[in-house]
């Protein structure tokens, strides 16, 4: 072969080379501009865009900015289609143009935790790549679109947190994708059954979140296809029927159970049966961290082989049944819980001393059932607890001392039992505390003042209705963040320190029903945040104070039953006040309809010397400007 030819042959192929390259770039220009043209309107769909998301989808200096740099957008290796829409958190407002679904080549398409309104585009059908699809937590409204079950390549699914309703279509959960790791609908308003029939094999599925729904009927048995999940949450609908034993049986995987908030209690006659076999298909979840099935009415004993649930166990909530019986020793088996509740239900008996050995518990709740005995000092024990709310039962005897060793301890729920003995002032080591509530009990002695000045307290201290005696300890104005006092029904005596006014946050202060004497002191004037001020029922004197009718902040005042005198002013509060807040003050006259009238001066008149006819002159009393003169 000649150079000549050879030269000629090269020089041919360079040239096929350029027309080729040419060709695609062309061609990845023109699928760019079409893409390209899709994305502008889907940007004239956003009526705002105050984070300016979108300020570089356009020209710059005259020329247009590339697609795939433009913000929230990602385009393949060759740069000739968009393959990711990333708009997430935007604050985007506005409606979701049907012209995405020309992105053919998308894969991941995510609008979340914005405002867009209106209704999902069926046309989005189309999207035969795609694999992600998130719109949650935005405002969309309208039923879910059959069409999105053409979807076959998608992997996740999270509509959530919007305004959706009708039904789940069939064909989505049962002639969609078969790649379903994740599906979120929930926080919506779907409603009907879940539609997932038994030739509907969802076997890749992981999460299934359909919370917050109008959803009804029982938990589909074809859900036992999914062996692979791991969080099922289906909590705040209206399901029925038997809890799901033969389903969770097969899900050696599973890690968050979430039933709570539905009617399984009260379409089931099966009753402890249905509980017991619940509890005993939950052995072979062996990944199991949190269960929940709160709020269902169901009726049973809790079985011994609680204990033999999951030791991975952080979380078992089993609140507002008609679950009886005693507490299984057992539980304390699942040693890493941090919260157990069993609050509102009908469990009788003691508290197992062996909770002590639960050493990871955080929060513990057996408020409203009927336990008895005393109150474990084991308690003490447990070096992380948080929370401990006994609240409503007929717990009986001293307030343990042990209860001092909890370092951590923010709140302490005792109220509505039948505890005897002081108040420990040991109880003043717990610096964390932010809510006591001792109140409704037979506690006697004085209010010690080592609990007394616990800063820590931010919420609220009730010691109402209980036996205490003494005087108000000082050191209570050390609690500077308290939102509530209340010290009602007790026998407390003395004076009201005024100190109080230093309690600078306090909004609702109750100190009725005791012995108190005194001027109520004008320093509680200086509780800016005051809403409720109830000091009736004592034996308060003088008169009362400019504060109460200048306050702009003050709701509701009790000052009935006391010996305050003069008169009740006829401005701010007390425009509003009835007789029963002001009534039992023989000293006390005013224009409250029921009250005694005042003179001029400021005195009682003798109401029985007063008598009204159509001429003032004939009366011995006589309205002038809204004020009753003698």
């Amino acid at each position: 072969m000649s150079r000549s030819v050879l030269v000629l042959i090269i020089t041919i192929f360079v040239l096929l080379l350029v027309v080729v390259r040419i060709g695609g770039e062309l061609g990845a220009e023109g699928g760019l501009s079409r893409e390209r043209m899709s994305l502008l309107s889907f940007k004239e769909g956003v009526v705002s865009d105050p984070e300016h998301a979108l300020q570089s989808w356009g020209t710059n200096g005259g020329h247009w900015n590339h697609v795939c740099n433009w913000t929230g957008i990602e385009c393949n290796s060759r740069r000739n289609h968009v393959v990711q829409i990333d708009l997430g958190g935007r604050s985007l407002r506005g409606t979701i143009s049907p012209a995405l679904s020309n992105l053919t080549f998308l894969l991941v398409l995510d609008l979340s935790n914005n405002f867009f309104t209106g209704r999902i585009p069926l046309e989005l059908g189309s999207l035969f790549r795609l694999k992600e699809l998130s719109f949650s937590t935005n405002m969309l409204e309208g039923d879910i679109p059959a069409e999105l079950s053409f979807l076959h390549q998608l992997v996740y699914l999270n509509l959530g947190s919007n305004r959706l309703k009708g039904k789940i279509p069939e064909s989505l959960l049962c002639n969609g994708s078969s790649l379903f790791d994740y599906i979120d609908l929930s926080n919506n308003s779907l409603e009907g059954e879940i539609p997932l029939r038994n030739h509907c094999g969802l076997t890749e599925l992981r999460f299934l979140l359909l919370w917050s729904n109008r959803l009804l009927g029982n938990i589909p048995s074809a859900l036992s296809n999914s062996t692979k999940l791991q969080w099922l949450d289906l909590e705040s609908n209206f399901l029925n029927g038997d809890l799901p034993s033969e389903i969770v049986s097969k899900m050696p995987y599973l890690q968050f159970l979430y039933l709570s908030d539905n009617n399984f209690g009260n379409c089931s006659r099966r009753g402890n049966a249905n509980l017991e076999l619940f509890f005993s298909s939950l052995v072979n979840c062996s990944n199991l961290q949190e269960l929940e099935f709160s709020g269902n009415s169901l009726v049973g004993e809790l079985p011994p082989f609680i204990g033999n649930l999951s030791t991975k166990l952080k979380q078992i909530n089993l609140a507002e049944n008609l679950i009886h019986g005693s507490i299984p020793p057992t539980i304390s088996n699942l040693f890493n819980l941090t919260l157990l509740n069993l609050s509102s239900n009908l469990l009788n008996g003691s508290i197992p001393s062996q909770i002590s050995r639960m050493v990871n518990l955080e929060r513990v709740f057996f408020s409203n059932n009927s336990l008895y005995g005393e109150i474990p000092s084991a308690f003490g024990n447990i070096p992380r607890l948080g929370l401990l709310d006994l609240s409503n039962n007929k717990f009986s005897g001293a307030i343990p001392d042990s209860l001092s060793n909890l370092s951590q301890l923010r709140r302490l729920l005792l109220n509505g039992n039948q505890l005897s003995g002081t108040i420990p002032p040991s109880l003043g080591k717990c610096t964390n505390l932010e809510i006591l509530d001792l109140s409704h009990n037979k506690i006697s002695g004085v209010f010690p003042s080592e609990v007394a000045e616990l800063r820590s307290l931010k919420l609220y201290l009730n010691l109402s209705s209980n036996l205490l005696r003494g005087p108000i300890p000082l050191e209570l104005s050390k609690m500077d963040m308290v939102l509530a006092i209340d010290l009602s029904m007790n026998n407390f005596s003395g004076t009201i320190p005024p100190q109080l006014g230093t309690c600078i946050a306090l909004e609702y202060l109750n100190l009725s029903s005791n012995l108190l004497q005194g001027p109520l002191p004008t320093q509680i004037g200086n509780l800016n945040y005051l809403r409720a001020l109830d000091v009736s029922s004592n034996q308060l004197t003088g008169e009362l104070p400019e504060f109460l009718q200048s306050s702009s902040t003050l709701r509701k005042l009790n000052i009935s039953f006391n010996d305050f005198l003069g008169t009740v002013p006829n401005v701010g509060i007390f425009t509003s006040l009835t007789l029963d807040s002001v009534q039992g003050n023989p000293g006390l006259c005013g224009l409250i309809h029921g009250m005694q009238l005042c003179r001029k001066d400021g005195t009682i008149i003798d109401a029985k010397s007063c008598w009204f006819s159509s001429c003032c002159s004939h009366c011995p009393c006589c309205v002038s400007s809204g004020i009753l003169y003698f």
